[in-house]
Formats: C-alpha cells, structure tokens, sequence
C-alpha cells in the first residue's frame, strides 16, 4: 500500500469511528487505540503535504486562530419563530394555517427546542464548505474553523445526499460536559461559567479553534434549506440528515393532528428535565413541505412553525428603584433595579416594566418584593408583587412627567402604550441612539463603529447626527481615548465603504419611526428613489401594499422637518444611495401593477420564491388567501381541493405558470 492509500485509508477509519462514537454514542475501539491512529494520521499529513485535505479528521483537533471573524449574506435566510406560551396560542396558530390551506389533511412535526447558538453550514458534494453563525438571520459571521473541531459535525457526508445545501442546527453544550469544565474551571482558581448557552455561544467566536476543540460541544440539526433536494416532509428530512452521519436527535416525533401535538408537549415538559441538552419548548412544523411553501413567511417568521415556550422559571427578589430610560425615538420605557438574583443560569438585575399602563396594573413599587421571570427565557419581566412583603411606609409609584435626560414635558398620544420625550433634536440619548441605528448591522454596517464610540464622538462634539460621521478625519480621531492609529483608520474606511450599502437600507438607517427592514424595503421598490418617497402624501404612501396610515403618517412628518430634509442632502452630497440601482430597476415593470395574486401548488419550471419576486417585480402583490379582492391565482401541480372550489365560487380566474409567464414577458 503507498503512502497516499494509506492516509486515506486512516481517514476514512477516523470519519466511521468518530461517527459511531460522536453520533451513533456506540463506539467500537477504544480512546486509545482512536489517539494512535489520529497521530499516525497526523505526522503523515506532515511528511506528505502534497496530499492536503481541507477535511480530514485531523482538523478537528485545532489549532488555527481567527483575528477577524467575517460577515457573510446566507444563502437563504434564517427566520426566527413566532412563540407561543399556552395550548390556546397554539389552537389559533392552527386556525390560521387551515385558513390559508384550507380543508386539507395536516400533520406535524415536533421537536424539542434545545437552547443554543444557532448556526448554518452549507455543504457542496458532500463536503463541509462553510459555517456561519446565525447573525441577524441576513448574514452571519463565518465560524468555519471552529465548527471544524465539533465531532458530531461531519466534515464529509455519507450516502446520497443533494450537491449543495445549507443545513440548520444548535450547537449545544451537554450538562455534562458543562458540569465537567466549570468543576476544571473552579480548581484552577478560575470563576465558573454561568450557564451552557452562553458558553456554547461563546465558543463559536473564540478566536484559538484549538481551544474550541477541547469544548464537549455538539451540533443538532432541525432543518435543510437548499433548491431541489428531493425530500417531500420534514420528517423525511430528519432521516435524511441522520443517514448522512448528522446527530439529529431520536425525540422529534410525526403527530398526525393537533391532539397528538399537545400530547408530545405534556410528554416533554415532564420528561425534558431527564435530557442531556437544555431544552425551553417545542417547536412544532407543518410537515410536509409543499404545504409549507404555500403558507410562506410573515416578515420575521415561518407561518407553518411554531415554537411552544415551557413555563418559565421564577424568582423573588426586591425592586430597589424604578428608573426611566429614553430610547432613539424617545420612547420612555421605565426599568425595574433588582436586587441581583439567579435566574434560568443567569445573575439578573433588571427588568423592563413596559409603560405606565404596566405599572398601575402591577401596582408596583419601590421597595416591593416582586417575582420575575424571563419572556421566552430571554427579557425578565415582573409578573406579580408579593403584596404580603410590602413595606408599612410604601407609597404608590407615580409616572415620571419629565423627560429624565433633557427635562422635557413628556407627551402620550392617543392609543400609544409609552410616553414619548418630543425633544427629537435635544435629547443625547435620542441623537446617540439615532446614530448607533444608524451604524447598525442591517443599516449601514459601518465596520469599526461601535455604540461606545458613537457615545464618545458625541460627547467629545464631534458628531451631533449621522450626517457627521462622513466630515470625521483622522486627526479628529486621534486624540481620542482609546483611539490608535490603526482604529482610526477602519473607523474611517468603515464611513467611507458605507456609501455602497443599498438604498433600501439607507432608508431604513434613517431611523424613520415604524419603518423596519420590510417596510423600508416596499417604499423603497413602490417609489424607487428618495425623492418621491419625500413628495408623496399619506394616502399616496398607503397605497402601497402593507403600509396602513400610522406608518403612512409617520414618514410624511418626518420629511415635512427641515431638520431631516436638510440632513438627507448632506447624505446625497457624500455619495449615499438615495435610489434603486439601473440593475434592479431593469427587472421592474408595471405591467401587473394593482393585481393580487395567489400562489398556490407545486411548480416545476420556476421555484415559488422566484414566482412571488416576478410578481413583485412587475408591480403585483402576493397574498396568502384567496378573497373578493384576489385578481388571479397562480396554480401548480397538488392545488389544494378548498382553494380551487373557493376560487371558483368568488369567481377568481385560476392560470397556469405558462399563462402568469406569458403575462410578465
């Protein structure tokens, strides 16, 4: 046997021993014997770089570091889940799915939410390409080296799996293993870590893989997203992955209705407490997956998933003081300082109280003994007061009626929750936190910028709104506290890179009020360039499809300001986009402007996303159920039965994908 034979002999005796070890937990050699031949492995890999593998099973021990963690655009993007706390929640979420389907047979998968880092790791001919954290579910940073190290990750694929695919999981650490390094942590003098999701999390941007490597970490995968990937249901997609030498975990079950559902959340919420892994609910999917691709995405989130949130844990502790903070938009949102308390593996000391209206409901105060607990085991909120712990001299909390940082009458309009600070212009923490929306990751990005920094170029009157951070120099820079020569240039390379982010982003950096990613993306596609979004009055805004009056109102006052107006030309002059680009106005017509339309089957020629984006490009708008005011529904093969007979009966003309194409060519 050469030399080449028998490093890929090593190689391929690694891969089945780690899998039988690291996934099927069922190993056949021992510790030893599998150190031994990793080492052989290793100094023959040395001996022979010409026969370099990018995956062989010696990478996993580490070594490489990573100074700098890049950003990279996910292929699909990652939605986050809509939550639900209670068996009514989840009937409602059921109702809405049968509305859109109609009277179709439904059945579910679930599976148990273990408490993670969520990551994505796409693999080209069944090899492990890249790994990228989950980031803002747009893009995430590119972790690839460390997830390397993780042995319940292959690094090579078994048996017959699509040429390229991205597939989704949690990174978790094992109690155990938990347990193991804060008790190594502990006696080498060292503080304990607090929880497993957090040091999970952490691992993931160490920057010493090698370090990674030694973390019991493991990666449980939920889903696959990619084009053509010959699967039918989710469930089918669970053991597809499993085949390929994934740790998909045994507990998801196929429910086959909703009785079923409720039965495996009873199950786990007793049973879930005896798992190796943290879990905080269930998630429950629509599974087959033609089904899916009818009911879409809301947003933010899947409209065929749900994630069942087990009761949270509770604490009791006293609220010392009730303090107010101001927000970009000068939102007031009053906080609650606790005395420090353990909480679900976390040391909590805040929580938020929401607005006056929570206040005088809870009838908190200052003082008082409280039971908090964490929403969806992320914010702590105050549910209740232990009225029996009040003390004798209590007196009930009164509203602050003045703006905490600036001094300003507070304001409430009718129907909002907050009071709000009207000084827009005045108030630092409303310039400060225009400006770090600003700089923001899904807003302009700006690479060496960060919220401190923003906070110290405004205190030191170098900036006093965004338009400020393009007229910065290096020598304003300089003297700055903590400010090297090195920082100062990526701040201002960062600046300058910015001018290349897309109009619909600057729009939404802007930091118009009620103006998020989506709707900054439609005012950006509807009128096309700043200037007519800046024209245009509130019914001409509302027009457009999901922007209702308030947001209408809402962009309409800020232009009408000088202040904003005077600002948004010394964006122009610096180069900003204020436009959609000639590439993506080339693909834009009119030629469906004012029809609506529903999609609904499987298609063959042109993939459902690609359909609905024709659409939109052509000036159409999708919706999701079929109504008097649908023009046209687009049907492939496997129609739902209740979808056409509704059509028929309002009269909707159903076309083919042929005839639709006919129309937008």
């Amino acid at each position: 046997m050469d030399v080449k034979e028998k490093i890929e002999q090593l190689r391929e005796e690694l891969r089945e021993h780690n899998y039988k070890y690291y996934v099927l937990d069922n190993p056949t050699i021992s510790d030893y014997e599998f150190d031994m031949k990793l080492k052989e492995l290793e100094s023959l890999e040395q001996q022979y770089p010409e026969y370099n593998d990018e995956s062989s099973p010696t990478v996993r021990v580490g070594g490489q570091v990573t100074k700098n963690f890049n950003t990279v655009v996910h292929d699909y993007r990652m939605y986050s889940l809509d939550n639900s706390y209670s068996v009514e929640e989840l009937l409602e979420w059921e109702k809405r799915i049968r509305k859109i389907l109609g009277d179709v047979k439904l059945s579910y998968t679930c599976e148990l939410k273990y408490d993670g880092a969520s990551i994505s790791i796409t693999y080209e001919d069944g090899v492990l390409i890249r790994a990228l954290t989950r980031g803002d579910g747009f893009q995430g940073d590119d972790v690839t080296t460390n997830i390397k190290t993780i042995r319940s990750v292959p690094l090579k694929l078994k048996g017959d799996f699509p040429k390229r695919f991205d597939i989704r999981g949690e990174i978790v650490l094992p109690l155990k293993g938990f347990e193991q390094m804060n008790k190594e942590r502990l006696a080498r003098g060292e503080e304990a870590y607090m929880n497993p999701r957090n040091t999970a999390s952490g691992s993931l941007k160490l920057q010493d893989s090698k370090v990674v490597a030694e973390r019991p970490l493991e990666c449980l995968p939920y889903s696959i997203a990619g084009r053509r990937l010959g699967i039918v249901t989710q469930y089918e997609m669970l053991d597809s992955a499993r085949t390929w030498g994934f740790k998909v975990p045994e507990q998801a079950a196929l429910c086959n209705n909703i009785e079923d559902v409720k039965e495996f959340i009873r199950y786990w919420d007793i049973h879930r407490h005896d798992l190796p892994y943290e879990t905080d609910g269930v998630v429950i999917k629509v599974n087959k997956l033609n089904q899916q691709e009818e009911l879409g995405y809301t947003a933010k989130s899947p409209r065929w998933a749900l994630a069942y949130k087990f009761k949270s844990e509770q604490a009791s502790t006293v609220l010392q003081k009730i303090s107010y903070q101001v927000g970009r938009t000068g939102a007031i949102t009053p906080v609650a300082n606790l005395e420090p308390v353990l909480l679900a593996g976390t040391t909590v000391k805040r929580a938020s109280l929401h607005n006056a209206d929570q206040i005088a409901k809870l009838d908190v105060r200052e003082g008082d003994t409280v039971f908090v607990e964490k929403g969806g085991e992320i914010i702590p909120k105050i549910t209740k007061v232990d009225i029996s712990k009040r003390p004798d001299n209590s007196v009930p909390t009164v509203y602050i009626e003045h703006c905490p940082e600036c001094g300003t009458q507070l304001k409430r309009q009718e129907g909002e929750a907050q009071h709000f600070c009207p000084n827009d212009t005045g108030c630092p923490p409303q310039i400060t936190g225009r400006i770090q929306h600003f700089i923001s990751r899904k807003a302009m990005d700006i690479e060496g910028l960060g919220g401190e920094t923003v906070e110290l170029l405004f205190e030191e009157g170098l900036i006093n709104n965004y338009a400020d951070l393009y007229i910065l120099t290096k020598e304003d820079l300089l003297p700055l506290e903590r400010m090297a020569e090195k920082s100062a240039d990526n701040l201002i390379q960062g600046v300058a890179a910015s001018v290349a982010i897309p109009f619909e982003r600057v729009l939404f950096a802007l930091g118009i009020r009620y103006v998020g990613e989506t709707v900054a993306k439609k005012l950006a596609k509807a009128f096309k360039n700043i200037d007519a979004i800046m024209n245009a009055d509130a019914e001409l805004l509302s027009q457009v499809d999901e922007i209702g009056e308030r947001i209408a109102q809402s962009v309409v006052e800020f232009f009408d300001s000088p202040q904003n107006k005077e600002l948004i030309e010394r964006l122009r002059a610096h180069g900003l986009q204020f436009s959609l680009t000639e590439e993506e106005l080339l693909n834009q017509t009119e030629k469906l402007k004012g029809l609506s339309f529903v999609v609904s089957g499987v298609f063959h020629n042109i993939t459902r996303p690609e359909l609905k984006k024709l659409i939109e490009d052509n000036g159409g708008k999708v919706s999701s159920s079929i109504s008097s005011k649908t023009n046209y529904v687009l049907a492939g093969d496997n129609m739902g039965p209740s979808k056409r007979s509704k059509a028929e009966d309002l009269g909707v003309p159903i076309i083919s994908e042929e005839e639709f194409m006919g129309k937008v060519q």
